[in-house]
């Protein structure tokens, strides 16, 4: 299903009764509406980044809404579309963090090939209706992505920005991993904590105290 280690790790939860259906109404979405991502793309979080290269964790809400926008990673848009604004703002972290040039573009791929899952709590949406699947039933699924690192003795950072990520906390081993929290990058909020807030070299630093490579976070402009 996934092409990797997750179908394993995985192995479980997609034969369970609640999986099954969520996949019957998910298709039914998919056929009867404009759902975002491209239905191939779904899962595109979980095939590039193998469970067993997860370094650190990014948990947005649900995908884009717009045409063309998403494709399966958290806060990722396709080149060639417009920067979001959270995800402009997180760029300004990064420059501001580690000094790194803020890219032409918002396609994410190169944190996900570095170890940086890039998982929404609901991983569709219909098009122009923002949290139209909130109560399909993915979060138990995500939740069980999430449970399944944190249950691992490899360390990961997971990054919780906003109070909608910062719920799945309940979710993670802190004395196995480390849980960076801060405000969510959106204009409405940034300035209230997330701008300064070093999220990018904190991972790093996390990573590199436990002898584990750090993260390349740079992402080159097309």
């Amino acid at each position: 299903m996934f092409g990797n280690d997750w179908d394993e790790v995985l192995k479980d939860e997609i034969r369970q009764p609640y999986f099954e259906e969520l996949m019957q109404r998910v298709g039914e979405e998919y056929r009867t509406h404009t759902v975002y991502p491209p239905e191939p793309l779904l899962f595109q979080a979980l095939k590039l980044t193998p469970f067993a290269t997860v370094k650190a964790v990014i948990l947005g809400q649900d995908p884009y809404h717009g045409p063309g926008q998403a494709h399966g990673l958290s806060f990722s848009v396709m080149p060639g579309v417009k920067i979001p604004p959270s995800l402009r703002n997180m760029y300004k972290e990064l420059n501001s963090d580690l000094g790194l040039p803020i890219p032409n573009h918002g396609y994410l791929i190169r944190w996900a090939e570095e170890g940086v899952l890039l998982l929404n709590a609901v991983l569709t949406v219909r098009e122009g209706q923002a949290a139209s699947h909130q109560k399909l039933g993915w979060q138990r699924f995500t939740d069980a992505v999430i449970r399944a690192i944190g249950e691992r003795t490899q360390p990961a950072v997971f990054i919780l920005w906003g109070a909608h990520a910062q719920k799945k906390a309940s979710l993670i081993d802190t004395g196995r991993h480390a849980a960076l929290k801060s405000v969510h990058p959106s204009p409405l909020s940034a300035r209230g904590g997330f701008f300064g807030s070093r999220p990018f070299s904190q991972t790093n630093d996390y990573l590199n105290s436990h002898g584990i490579q750090p993260i390349n976070w740079e992402i080159p402009s097309l």
